[in-house]
């Protein structure tokens, strides 16, 4: 059941929706994968403006919330990214340090779990898989297909449950 007092809530991905992970994708292209670099390295990620125009645009009329595969341990550097781009200090889901289930069955449990309470007006990712699952569930999605889609990135989401 939702307040009919809040307003509706637009989920956003972060990896390859709003920060683009280009640049340190190669850390995960080695055996074995250097996840350690990988997510030090996400400081610098480049925003990506068409999703943070999308961001923006959905901010006038919804809360915004955060839906990321990273890890927990992540949380200050991710907290940090976002306040450096201006972005709206919301709250930011992540994934235990220790759980390395696919990205789509961590992210629809979340999504669960939040529309208990809040009306979802829209999840915007970049994950085909999430996506898919979420338009099957009942969400309605916006594809982030503004970067080029990673393969690497892919089985890490997917076989690895990492991000």
């Amino acid at each position: 059941m939702t307040d009919s007092n809040e307003r509706p809530v637009a989920v956003f991905d972060l990896d390859n929706t709003l920060a683009d992970t280009a640049h340190r994708q190669h850390f995960l292209e080695r055996r074995p994968r250097d996840w350690d670099a990988f997510f030090a390295a996400a400081p610098q990620d480049p925003p990506i403006e068409e999703g943070i125009a999308l961001l923006r645009e959905s901010a006038e009329e919804c809360e915004i919330r955060y839906l990321t595969g990273r890890p927990e341990r992540c949380r200050r550097d991710t907290l940090d990214w976002l306040a450096a781009h201006g972005l709206p200090d919301e709250r930011v889901y992540m994934r235990r340090d220790n759980d390395r289930r696919p990205a789509r069955r961590t992210k629809l449990e979340i999504l669960h779990r939040l529309a208990r309470t809040h009306e979802i007006r829209v999840l915007v990712d970049d994950d085909e898989l999430v996506c898919e699952d979420a338009e099957r569930a009942g969400f309605t999605v916006v594809r982030a297909r503004w970067t080029a889609p990673s393969a690497v990135l892919k089985v890490a989401q997917e076989r690895e449950g990492r991000t």
